[in-house]
C-alpha cells in the first residue's frame, strides 16, 4: 500500500516536481535542483518524507556532495598547465603530504637574507646573550603563532587567501580585511627586502666592478649614498625581471623552487661544516688591528708598521697610510704613533675563550671606530678621530629595539604551509606537524647561531671586505656567497608570487570596494592588476634602498597579522562556539593571548612609531570598511563576541530599573503601514531622531491585521519597508511586524513583548488618529484610548504627537522661535527632559525653551515662578520661566452647549444603530434642533466661530450586536428624550477646563514651533470614551504643533550629580 501510494504521489508531481515553489541554490547541501540528484530521492522507503525531499536531501545525498565538493580555486600552476594542455583541466593536481608541501616550503621561507648578511653583524653588536635573547622571543612568538594557527586552520577548510581567509572568518571582515592588506604590504615589503639582499650580495661580494656609481675614491657619506644609488638602479631592474617572469608564467617560479630551497640547504650545511672543521683546524684569517681600533683591511698587505729586508728596515703600505712620507722621520698620526700594531685571527676556534669575549654587546653610535676589548691602547681623550676611513667604522646608530626590529623578518614565513591547504593532501594533519617542525628547526638552528656567529670577527670590512660568514664556510666561502644569492632571489620571486594573489583574494571578496578592481586578472585567472600594484608598492621599498630601513616596516605588517592570528583563535576558544571544533587539540586560549602580547610587545620594541603608523593603517581600513564595505556575514567571532556582550549586558540589566540619573526615552515608536506595506507616516522617525539624543534603545514597530501563515510575506515587506525609513531618517534601532487576528491586539502584543530582558521599552510613541471623528470605523480611536490605559497600567510613558504632517524632517532648521512647555500636573519630569533632548539635535537647538504652569486663585504666583527658576537652575536647564493665572469664573453657555452636543451624539450612539442614510438624517436633525449659544468672554479665541460650526458627530457603521441584524429605526419618544436632556456636570466641568486651558495656550504658544502639554487620562468608566476624545481635541484646537506627555509614573530628571 506504501509503494502504490508513493507512485500515485510521483505520477501527480512527477519526480522533478519543484514541491513548494522556493527557488532552489546550487549547492551540496540543500534546496539541490540537480535533475538526476533528485531521483535519488524517489526512493519507496522515504515516502514519509518525500514531500521535504526538495528543500532536505537525504543523508546519503548530502554525504556524497560532501565528499566531492571543493570550494578551492584553481591554483596558479594548474592554470599555467591549463594553458598548454586541454587534458590538464580533468586531471587533478597531484596532492603534497607535509614534507613537501609544508616542512620545506616554511624552511624556505624562514631562511632568508637576514641569517646569510645580517646574523654576524647582530651577534658582533648584541653579544650572544642579547641576539639569544632576541632570537628567542622571536622565536616564541612565530611557535605561539603557529600553535593558533594550526588551531584555525584544523577547523575547516581554509580555500585561497591563507591567513587573510582564516583572519576574516574568525574576526569578520574589518579585521580582516585591515589586517589582510597589512599582511600583503607586509609580503610586499618583504619582496623588496629579499631584492635588496639580491643586490647587495651582488655588489658587494660577487661583482663590486659592476657598479654603476663608482665607489672608489670616495669615503663617508658619499660612499654611502653611491652605494644606495647603486641598490635602487639594480633594485629596479631586478624588481622589473622577476614581475615579468611572475607575468609570464608562475610554472618558472615553481620549478625553480626546489633549485632555491637546496641552495639555503647547502649553505647552511656548508657553514656548520665549517664549525665543525674549526674545532680541529683553526683557518687562517688575520685581522690588523691597531692600539685596539680594527683597522680596514685595503691598501695594505702587510699588518705592520716596518719590516726587515737586507738592506735593512722599510716602511709598509700601510706607514703610508697615516704618514705623510715612507721614511722613518715623516711625520704619522698620533695615535698610529703612540699604538703598536698587532695581528688576531678573525676565526680563533671553538676552544679559543671567544664565546666569552663575545658574551655581551656592544652599541655603538654611527661613526664611531670599532674597539677590539682586552687591548691596551695610548690615546688623547681631547685629540679629534682623524683617519677615520682607515678604521672600522660603525655604520649606524645601534640599540637593542633596532636589533629586534632587523632580525625579526628572519623568523616570518610560517604561513608558507597554510597558504598552500588547497594543494596539501590531508591540510589538517600536515598544517600543524609541517608549521611546527619547520619552527622548531629553524628555531634550534637559530638559537644554535647566536654561538656559531660568535667564532665570527664583528665585521666584514676587516676580512678584506668578505661575506664573513662565508670566511667559515667549508669547503669554499663561494658555496655561501652563491647559496644566499639564489636564496635571496627564490625568496624575492616568491613574495611576488604569493602577494597579487593575496590581493586579489581581497578584491575578490569585495569587501573593500576600491579594491575591486584588482580582482580581475588574465583569462587564466593570474592576477595582472594585483602584480602590477604589487611591483609599485614594491618599488617604493626599493627606493629606501637600505635593507636595514626596511626591515621594520615589514616586521610591523607581519607582527600585527599574527597578532590577531592569536586574537582570532583566543576569542573563538573563549566563545565556545558550536562550529569551533579543530582537530588540533594542543591549543589554548592561554597561550593564544600569551602569543597576541608578544606580537604586541615586539611592535613597539622594534620601533613604536613604525607601530603606530601601521595601527593607524589598519584602524584607517577597519573604519572604511565598517562605512563603505560590502556587508558580508561570515558567522565570525566578533558577532559571537558581541552575542556574548549583548548578553552579559542584559543580565547585567536584570538585576533592577535604571537609576533616574541613567533613565533615557527607551522609545516603542508605532507606526501604520498602508497597502502596499510602505510607513504612511515618515514624520514619527523624524521626531524620533531628534528625540534620540539621549541615544537608548529604539524599537519601531507596526500592527497587521490576519493570520501568520497567510500574512507573512506582508510582513516582510513591512519589515524591509521600516528598516528603509529607518536608514533615511537615520534612526538607529530595531523593527519589529507583529500579526494578529486584529490591529488592537496585534498593538497590544507589541507593547506587551518589546524589548529583551532588562532592555525594555519605557515611552511609547503614536500618532493621534488624525481623522477620528469621520472615520467609517470607530475602532480607530477606540483603538488609542485602550492603547493609553494599557501603556497607564504598564507604566509606561507615552508621547502623542497631533498634526504630525506638520513636524520637521531632519533637514530642516528652525533659526528661531521657542519650544513651550505647559506644566499643568507633576510627571516625572517628563516635560522638562523632552525639549532638552529635542536642543540636542539641529533642527531644534536654535529654539529656546519657555516653560509655563497654571496658578489657581490660592496659589502665590510670586511665589511659585521663584521656586520653578530655582528648581530649573538645579536641573540645569535654561529655560524662561512664566506663571499663568486662571481665575474662577462662570461656565459659560457655549461650554454648556458644547458639552450638550458630546453628550446627545454619545448617547445616539448607544442607543440606536442607523445606516448611512439614516445617520446622515439623523445628523441634519440634531443640527436643525441645536440652539445655538453666543461664545462666552472667558474664550475669545472661538468667538469667530459659531456652537453650530463646531459639533462634529462621529458615527459607527458595527453594531454591537450581530452584523447580519437589521438595523432598528429610532423611534420619535427616544429622539425626543435625547434633545430634552441635561449635560453631565463632571462633563461640564472638564470641557470647561478645557476651553479655558486652550484659550490661554493658544494666546500664549499661537508662535511657538512646538508646545508641550500633560496629557489627561482616559476616564476610569468606559461608557465616555468619546467624550475623551473630544476633551483632547478642544485642549489642543487651534495649535500647529502639539506634544501630548503623560508620565510613566516615576521619576525621570534629579536635581543631584
Amino acid at each position: 500500500m506504501l509503494n502504490n501510494a508513493t507512485d500515485c504521489e510521483e505520477g501527480d508531481g512527477g519526480p522533478n516536481s519543484q514541491g513548494d515553489g522556493n527557488p532552489k541554490e546550487s549547492s551540496p547541501f540543500i534546496n539541490s535542483s540537480d535533475v538526476e540528484k533528485s531521483q535519488q530521492y524517489d526512493g519507496k522507503n522515504m515516502a514519509l518524507f518525500e514531500e521535504e525531499m526538495d528543500t532536505s536531501p537525504m543523508v546519503s545525498s548530502l554525504l556524497s556532495s560532501l565528499a566531492n565538493y571543493s570550494n578551492l580555486p584553481q591554483g596558479s600552476k594548474e592554470h599555467e598547465e591549463a594553458e598548454n594542455n586541454e587534458e590538464a583541466r580533468k586531471k587533478p593536481a597531484p596532492r603534497m603530504g607535509t614534507l613537501m608541501g609544508v616542512y620545506l616550503p616554511c624552511l624556505q621561507n624562514i631562511f632568508g637574507v637576514i641569517l646569510f648578511l645580517r646574523m654576524t653583524w647582530l651577534v658582533g653588536i648584541g653579544g650572544v646573550l642579547g641576539t639569544f635573547i632576541i632570537v628567542f622571543m622571536c622565536c616564541s612568538t612565530t611557535m605561539l603563532t603557529a600553535i593558533s594557527m594550526s588551531a584555525i586552520a584544523t577547523n575547516g577548510v581554509v580555500p585561497a587567501g591563507g591567513s587573510y581567509y582564516m583572519i576574516s572568518r574568525s574576526l569578520g571582515p574589518e579585521f580582516g580585511g585591515a589586517v589582510g592588506i597589512c599582511f600583503y604590504l607586509g609580503t610586499t615589503f618583504a619582496g623588496a627586502m629579499y631584492i635588496l639582499g639580491c643586490i647587495e650580495i651582488l655588489l658587494i661580494y660577487i661583482a663590486p666592478h659592476a657598479a654603476i656609481f663608482r665607489l672608489e675614491g670616495l669615503e663617508g657619506p658619499e660612499a654611502e649614498a653611491a652605494l644606495l644609488n647603486n641598490m635602487r638602479v639594480y633594485g629596479t631592474c631586478v624588481l622589473t625581471f622577476m614581475a615579468i617572469v611572475v607575468f609570464v608564467g608562475v610554472k618558472y617560479v615553481n620549478k625553480l623552487a626546489l633549485v632555491f630551497l637546496a641552495c639555503v640547504i647547502l649553505s647552511i650545511l656548508a657553514v656548520y661544516a665549517g664549525v665543525i672543521k674549526t674545532a680541529f683546524e683553526p683557518p687562517d684569517f688575520p685581522i690588523c688591528i691597531l692600539g685596539n681600533r680594527t683597522l680596514v683591511w685595503k691598501g695594505f698587505d702587510v699588518c705592520a708598521k716596518m719590516i726587515e729586508q737586507e738592506n735593512g728596515t722599510v716602511t709598509t703600505k700601510l706607514w703610508k697610510l697615516f704618514c705623510d712620507s715612507e721614511f722613518l722621520n715623516a711625520t704619522c698620526d698620533e695615535y698610529f704613533a703612540n699604538n703598536n700594531v698587532s695581528e688576531v685571527q678573525g676565526i680563533p676556534g671553538i676552544t679559543s675563550g671567544i664565546l666569552a669575549e663575545n658574551l655581551f654587546g656592544n652599541y655603538y653610535q654611527k661613526g664611531v671606530a670599532i674597539e677590539k676589548r682586552g687591548i691596551p691602547s695610548v690615546m688623547d681623550p681631547d685629540a679629534p678621530l682623524s683617519s677615520l676611513n682607515r678604521y672600522v667604522l660603525a655604520d649606524i646608530t645601534s640599540y637593542f629595539t633596532l636589533l629586534v626590529g632587523i632580525y625579526f623578518p628572519s623568523v616570518t614565513g610560517i604561513m608558507a604551509g597554510s597558504n598552500r591547504s588547497g594543494d596539501l593532501r590531508d591540510a589538517q594533519k600536515s598544517i600543524p606537524i609541517g608549521t611546527i617542525m619547520a619552527i622548531t628547526t629553524t628555531s634550534l638552528i637559530f638559537l644554535y647561531g647566536t654561538h656559531t656567529h660568535a667564532l665570527f670577527p664583528r665585521f666584514g670590512e676587516a676580512v678584506n671586505g668578505n661575506l664573513v660568514i662565508g670566511t667559515l664556510a667549508w669547503p669554499s666561502p663561494w658555496v655561501i656567497v652563491i647559496g644566499s644569492f639564489f636564496s635571496t632571489c627564490g625568496a624575492g620571486l616568491q613574495s611576488l608570487t604569493g602577494a597579487p594573489r593575496l590581493l586579489q583574494a581581497i578584491a575578490r571578496d569585495g569587501i573593500v570596494p576600491f579594491l575591486r578592481v584588482f580582482g580581475h586578472g588574465k583569462a587564466n585567472g593570474e592576477p595582472t592588476w594585483a602584480l602590477l600594484l604589487t611591483a609599485c608598492i614594491c618599488e617604493s621599498g626599493i627606493l629606501i634602498a637600505s635593507l636595514d630601513s626596511v626591515a621594520p616596516i615589514l616586521s610591523m605588517f607581519f607582527l600585527m597579522c599574527y597578532m590577531f592570528v592569536n586574537l582570532a583563535c583566543a576569542v573563538q576558544t573563549l566563545l565556545r562556539t558550536p562550529n569551533w571544533r579543530p582537530r588540533f587539540k594542543f591549543y589554548h586560549w592561554a597561550l593564544s593571548f600569551l602569543g597576541m602580547s608578544l606580537c604586541l610587545s615586539l611592535m613597539f620594541i622594534c620601533s613604536w612609531y613604525y607601530a603606530i603608523v601601521a595601527m593607524v593603517i589598519a584602524s584607517c581600513i577597519y573604519k572604511y570598511i565598517e562605512f563603505r564595505g560590502a556587508e558580508k556575514e561570515w558567522g565570525d567571532g566578533i558577532r559571537g563576541l558581541s552575542l556574548s556582550a549583548a548578553r552579559f549586558a542584559l543580565m547585567r540589566l536584570e538585576e533592577g530599573p535604571p537609576h533616574t540619573k541613567n533613565w533615557r526615552p527607551q522609545l516603542l515608536v508605532l507606526v501604520s503601514v498602508d497597502a502596499e506595506q510602505n510607513v504612511e507616516q515618515p514624520r514619527m522617525l523624524s521626531l524620533t531622531c531628534q528625540l534620540k539624543a539621549g541615544k537608548g534603545l529604539t524599537i519601531v514597530g507596526t500592527a497587521l491585521e490576519g493570520t501568520f501563515l497567510d500574512n507573512h510575506p506582508q510582513a516582510q515587506r513591512a519589515e524591509q519597508s521600516l528598516r528603509k525609513m529607518m536608514e533615511t531618517e537615520k534612526v538607529k534601532g530595531f523593527c519589529q511586524v507583529v500579526i494578529s487576528s486584529n490591529l488592537r491586539d496585534a498593538t497590544s502584543h507589541l507593547i506587551q513583548a518589546g524589548g529583551l530582558g532588562g532592555l525594555q521599552h519605557n515611552t511609547v510613541l503614536v500618532s493621534w488618529p488624525r481623522n477620528w471623528k469621520q472615520a467609517e470605523d470607530h475602532q480607530t480611536w477606540r483603538n488609542f484610548i485602550e492603547l493609553v490605559r494599557e501603556t497607564t497600567a504598564a507604566h509606561l510613558a507615552l508621547l502623542v504627537p497631533k498634526n504630525i504632517t506638520a513636524f520637521p524632517s531632519n533637514g530642516e532648521r528652525f533659526t528661531e522661535g521657542s519650544i513651550d512647555v505647559w506644566w499643568i500636573v507633576h510627571d516625572g519630569g517628563m516635560l522638562m527632559l523632552l525639549p532638552f533632548l529635542l536642543r540636542q539635535h539641529k533642527v531644534w537647538r536654535k529654539c529656546k525653551m519657555r516653560i509655563f504652569t497654571v496658578a489657581q486663585m490660592d496659589d502665590n504666583s510670586i511665589q511659585m515662578k521663584k521656586d520653578l527658576t530655582t528648581f530649573l537652575y538645579h536641573l540645569r536647564i535654561d529655560a524662561e520661566v512664566e506663571v499663568v493665572e486662571m481665575h474662577d469664573s462662570d461656565i459659560s453657555a457655549y461650554t454648556y452647549e458644547k458639552t450638550l452636543v458630546m453628550e446627545q451624539r454619545s448617547q445616539i450612539l448607544k442607543q440606536i444603530n442607523l445606516t448611512k442614510n439614516e445617520r446622515e438624517r439623523e445628523v441634519q436633525l440634531i443640527h436643525e434642533n441645536a440652539t445655538p449659544t453666543p461664545t462666552s468672554p472667558q474664550s475669545p479665541a472661538e468667538s469667530a466661530e459659531t456652537p453650530g460650526d463646531k459639533v462634529h458627530m462621529t458615527w459607527t457603521d458595527k453594531f454591537d450586536g450581530d452584523q447580519a441584524k437589521a438595523p432598528s429605526a429610532p423611534s420619535p419618544e427616544g429622539i425626543k428624550d435625547i434633545f430634552n436632556m441635561k449635560p453631565n456636570q463632571s462633563n461640564v466641568r472638564r470641557m470647561h477646563t478645557a476651553l479655558k486651558l486652550n484659550g490661554v495656550i493658544a494666546k500664549k504658544s499661537q508662535e511657538a514651533k512646538l508646545v508641550l502639554l500633560n496629557m489627561p487620562g482616559p476616564p476610569k468608566n468606559r461608557t465616555g470614551d468619546e467624550n475623551y476624545m473630544e476633551f483632547l481635541e478642544v485642549l489642543t484646537e487651534g495649535l500647529n504643533r502639539v506634544l501630548l506627555v503623560r508620565g510613566g509614573g516615576r521619576e525621570v530628571i534629579t536635581i543631584y550629580s
